[in-house]
């Protein structure tokens, strides 16, 4: 997390960690008209190779915000078992290739 928050302050990019199904799901909601326009979230990073999350709460929370590109990464050793979560998820790159790709990824979304 430090690498993610450190690149998205040397690129000029907001960042909001949500950790939890009830975080991403209040993040994700949308908010009334206000006088000063809120962040709208473009890109929803996941680690696929986290243990004791509740996988299917998370993606059932990103649910809300189907607009919402959702870029998980996993490693070579766990690509495998994290192969069922894959397909919840609009890109999934190893934790190399994210760290290549962040700030890119940060700057453009998936576009990039």
């Amino acid at each position: 997390m430090a690498r993610i928050r450190e690149t998205a302050r040397l690129v000029g990019t907001p960042l909001v960690f949500a950790r939890t199904p009830q975080e991403i799901a209040a993040q994700l909601a949308p908010e009334p008209p206000a006088p000063v326009p809120t962040l709208v979230p473009t890109l929803v990073i996941i680690d696929l190779t986290t243990n004791g999350w509740d996988y299917a709460a998370i993606f059932d929370a990103l649910g809300a915000a189907p607009d919402v590109p959702v870029l998980g990464f996993t490693t070579h050793a766990l690509a495998r078992e994290t192969q069922p979560l894959h397909a919840r998820c609009r890109r999934v790159v190893t934790k190399e290739t994210l760290t290549q790709e962040l700030p890119g990824l940060l700057q453009h979304g998936l576009a990039a």
